[in-house]
């Protein structure tokens, strides 16, 4: 388990905007992240952590699979683009304090693109899935 000093490592973005706290699992077709919503994060309106924020944790999480390859096959980690967002169902706004667990799973990875299907789950309670389809740029 990587926690949230050492997270940075495999994602490009950086305090105030990372959504995600610890690498829970990673694998060649899925990766499990933890995140612990802070009270003052930018996403929490009225102590509840809102859409766009679930929405960044899917792509971060998403993002850390990347980071977390390259990481292992020792080579710099690439940026990534969200492409689209499809299917997006927001169930319940969890409270901040609380931790979510998000998953992703490849659905299909073709050249630069890569089309996951991720879900954001509080204590094993659906909040949010969606379909993203990712580019990750191919610069050196």
């Amino acid at each position: 388990m990587i926690n949230k000093e050492d997270i940075t490592e495999y994602i490009p973005q950086r305090p105030p905007i990372v959504m995600i706290s610890r690498l829970l699992e990673a694998g060649e077709k899925n990766i499990r992240t933890g995140f612990d919503i802070a009270e003052d994060n930018v996403f929490v309106q009225n102590g509840t952590f809102m859409a766009p924020g679930l929405v960044e944790n899917i792509a971060q999480t998403a993002a850390a699979r990347i980071g977390y390859l390259a990481k292992m096959h020792n080579v710099p980690v690439p940026l990534g683009f969200i492409g689209a967002i499809q299917n997006l169902e927001i169930l319940e706004l969890p409270l901040a304090g609380t931790s979510l667990e998000t998953e992703i799973v490849i659905e299909h990875e073709v050249f630069n693109a890569t089309v996951i299907h991720g879900t954001v789950k509080q204590n094993g309670r659906l909040m949010a899935e969606c379909d993203m389809k990712i580019f990750v740029s191919q610069n050196k």
